[in-house]
């Protein structure tokens, strides 16, 4: 029988697909570890769960999933658009922001188009580029920060995407407001910039991307449910762009990809002030820490600005898998060219004190 490999799509067949962090679900099975003694810290997931108040509507919303969702997204995308004074022609909602990443991809990428990404930045970039037949420019990052000078240097006519992530996953590092808005003024009319802010609700202040989107700039900015508001699972993020960029991007999104449980939780949990407080501040509590703790076990890390710290550990597949066999799950970094470091998330306080003590033994012996 002829291999489907040998006449798949060429640009299929040497991709390596996407691996996230491993479920608790499996080290259990693997292991055999009992599923209660083993924590996950490899996901970047909101260590207090759902909102509350996400739950409850989704209880009470339960009894009409044999009805076909809001396939326009009307109130969610209603309330994302009032709270950032933006109208609901501005919204896109996606399957997870990762959604929004393909529909820039259907809708602006040809094979021989390039896109620009920082030579550490979200992997999940370069796999949808490779899937539209587009070549990925990595422009290194000199300390791990998106060098926006190097980025906007290597724009070309063939240039058609900019991902800037910010904070920057796996780095955690930041750009700021005033390296944002000269980058802005060298990017030509052709090229979309899209910046992946899943991570925007851990900062204090927050650089103002928005005002592009309100300018008519050629611009999308992701965002997520899946952090802060604690919706991993539900798989719902939303895109913020100019009402004729939006138009577009809508034309590729197919029929229900917003589930009617997802919208109704993401309604609430946006309205939940008190649950993404509670988050942000046991997150900064746990990023503190975490960085202390590895300042005293000498270790390298890079002070971050997101629910995760990206730490240097010698071989990181073997502290990962060291680590893992004591029941804690943390992110080795080898597919993102960093095989020495680990992604460790930032849990709930005794989550966070086990998975030091036991890289202690890990690491110092």
């Amino acid at each position: 029988m002829l291999d489907p490999c040998e006449f798949s799509n060429q640009q299929l067949r040497d991709l390596v697909p996407y691996e996230p962090g491993k479920p608790i679900e499996d080290v259990a099975r693997e292991l055999g570890i009992d599923p209660d003694d083993i924590i996950k810290l490899a996901s970047n997931e909101n260590p207090l769960g759902p909102s509350p108040k996400a739950v409850e509507v989704m209880k009470s919303a339960a009894d009409q999933v044999n009805i076909y969702p809001d396939g326009g997204g009307w109130k969610l995308r209603n309330a994302i658009a009032e709270k950032f004074s933006l109208s609901m022609d501005n919204v896109v909602l996606g399957n997870g922001s990762n959604e929004i990443i393909e529909f820039v991809g259907h809708a602006f990428l040809s094979p021989g188009d390039q896109i620009i990404a920082a030579e550490h930045a979200f992997v999940v970039y370069k796999l949808m580029a490779t899937l539209f037949g587009a070549e990925t420019i990595e422009v290194p990052d000199p300390g791990f920060v998106h060098d926006l000078e190097a980025m906007a240097d290597a724009i070309t006519a063939q240039t058609k995407e900019i991902f800037i992530a910010n904070p920057n996953n796996p780095t955690g590092t930041l750009v700021t407001q005033d390296q944002i808005d000269h980058f802005m003024e060298r990017v030509p009319d052709h090229v979309i910039v899209i910046f992946d802010e899943a991570y925007y609700e851990f900062l204090d202040s927050p650089p103002d991307t928005l005002k592009y989107v309100r300018e008519g700039r050629n611009v999308v900015v992701m965002r997520t449910f899946s952090k802060i508001q604690g919706l991993a699972g539900l798989r719902i993020g939303y895109g913020l762009a100019p009402s004729g960029l939006a138009s577009v991007l809508q034309k590729t999104r197919q029929p229900f990809n917003a589930n009617h449980l997802a919208q109704e939780a993401a309604l609430a949990a946006l309205a939940d002030e008190e649950h993404q407080f509670r988050t942000k501040t046991i997150t900064d509590e746990g990023r503190q820490f975490l960085q202390k703790s590895f300042d005293q076990m000498g270790l390298e890390y890079l002070p971050s600005y997101a629910n995760f710290v990206l730490v240097k550990v010698g071989d990181g597949d073997a502290v990962f898998d060291a680590l893992l066999r004591k029941g804690v799950i943390v992110r080795a970094m080898r597919s993102y060219k960093l095989p020495e470091w680990v992604r460790i998330s930032i849990g709930k306080n005794e989550e966070n004190q086990r998975c030091v003590e036991l890289l202690k033994e890990v690491v110092l012996g």
